[in-house]
């Protein structure tokens, strides 16, 4: 059985029943396809794309969607690249493109937030004046092209028995622009999501979002203090003594509670017990001839 927050009524039918509501995200994108001008199929046969639109905007409405999201989550590219350069699985890459494009796609279009965050639409912050360092709306729009561009290559390796996604993420990738239209019309005209946020609500979901990220970020500068750890045991070079010390640093920025000093750096050796004093033996009685 459905959850509630997946089912809705539709008015315009006389019975009143109960929907899945994909169908209502379905029907508002195609109203706002229509409403816009840019009809399904104009350019390209791209009705797999509705079909993918309108079930993205239906897992946003379920947390352990969202929950589940948040470690391939990042903020800047950098973040995106360093994580990703000295990996070689194609599929954790193909993951980390798609969900960082598939939420810079909600962001923009619904949400009308490029930073991809929705802190950002606090109300003293000025939309006009986006914080230092913050990425702009074109920016963005670059980001999820490019985001989607990479997730429909490495989907080519990943894929190879279901291409129809492969498909899809192209036609998001060349079409990035015409779909935020489209979602952005939708977003005015069907959802108006926003208006449903608090200040306090939003400042939470940011905080849990960070609290994830500084989680995820602690649990891999610890995986690789050990592996300094375990090298300079090895070793001994001064090179893999500065490693370890640039690791327990990166820790100690996220842990202020790590401590590790240069008298951590020789374990001291367990002194053994001396056996216990053990009373001399008696000589055995010489026989009797």
């Amino acid at each position: 059985m459905e959850s509630s927050r997946q089912l809705f009524v539709d008015m315009k039918d006389d019975t009143r029943r109960l929907r899945p509501s994909y169908v209502f995200m379905m029907r508002c994108l195609l109203y706002s396809r229509l409403e816009t001008g840019n009809e399904t199929g104009t350019d390209v046969p791209d009705e797999d794309v509705n079909v993918y639109l309108a079930h993205l905007l239906q897992s946003f409405s379920d947390p352990d969607y969202v929950e589940g999201a948040r470690p391939y989550l990042h903020r800047y590219d950098h973040e995106v690249f360093k994580r990703l350069e000295r990996s070689t699985d194609a599929r954790l890459k193909y993951v980390i493109y798609k969900t960082n494009a598939d939420f810079l796609l909600v962001s923009i279009g619904v949400f009308d937030n490029p930073g991809q965050w929705l802190a950002h639409r606090l109300p003293q912050v000025q939309p006009s004046k986006p914080r230092a360092g913050e990425p702009s709306e074109e920016a963005s729009m670059g980001r999820g092209k490019t985001y989607y561009h990479f997730a429909w290559s490495y989907s080519q390796q990943v894929n190879r028995g279901h291409p129809g996604i492969t498909e899809v993420l192209e036609k998001l990738s060349v079409g990035f622009d015409r779909y935020i239209r489209v979602l952005s019309h939708m977003r005015g005209e069907y959802l108006d999501l926003m208006k449903a946020l608090s200040t306090g609500e939003i400042y939470h979901l940011e905080r849990n979002i960070n609290k994830e990220q500084e989680r995820q970020q602690l649990k891999e500068s610890q995986d690789a203090f050990l592996d300094s750890w375990l090298a300079w045991r090895r070793s001994g070079s001064p090179e893999s003594l500065e490693e370890l010390r640039r690791h327990a640093a990166a820790i100690r920025a996220v842990d202020p509670e790590f401590h590790f000093t240069e008298d951590d750096m020789t374990p001291e050796i367990p002194k053994l017990a001396p056996d216990p004093i053990r009373p001399p033996r008696t000589p055995a009685r010489q026989r009797k001839p």
